[in-house]
């Protein structure tokens, strides 16, 4: 037996590793082994395979999973929710008061209260919408 076919299998159960555990790391080792594989498949002695398995997977864990990690954990675009209200304007339907009011944004009523509670925001006017802290 050819050792690229053992690449292939250490890659194939590294390959199932990853998507076990979703570390992004025995992904590209399998990625490595894969290389490994190829090298052997046209002929490279096993030191040459393991170099290739070796610079890969070094390659991979060192310069990809840090720039595909920074990408996974960035916030996502989208604002769902009342944080998706922060900065749009709202029209007052209901006087606003530290106690009660009521303001349209975006075809949809809501309670609000303002951002400073000394502050009265009469009926008609219009306001910005700030988040709560």
């Amino acid at each position: 037996m050819g050792t690229w076919i053992i690449w292939l299998i250490v890659a194939a159960v590294l390959g199932v590793a990853e998507v076990l555990t979703a570390t992004l790391a025995f992904g590209l080792v399998a990625a490595g082994a894969l290389v490994g594989a190829l090298v052997g498949a046209v002929g490279g002695d096993p030191a040459l395979q393991f170099g290739a398995f070796a610079i890969t997977s070094a390659a991979g864990l060192g310069l990809v999973r840090p720039f595909a990690m920074r990408h996974i954990r960035q916030p996502p675009l989208l604002r769902t929710g009342t944080a998706a209200l922060v900065g749009r304007s709202a029209y007052v339907l209901d006087e606003v008061t530290a106690q009660s009011g009521r303001v349209r944004i975006g075809g949809e009523e809501w309670s609000a209260r303002p951002y400073d509670e000394t502050l009265t925001i009469p009926k008609g006017s219009t306001a910005l919408v700030y988040p709560r802290e």
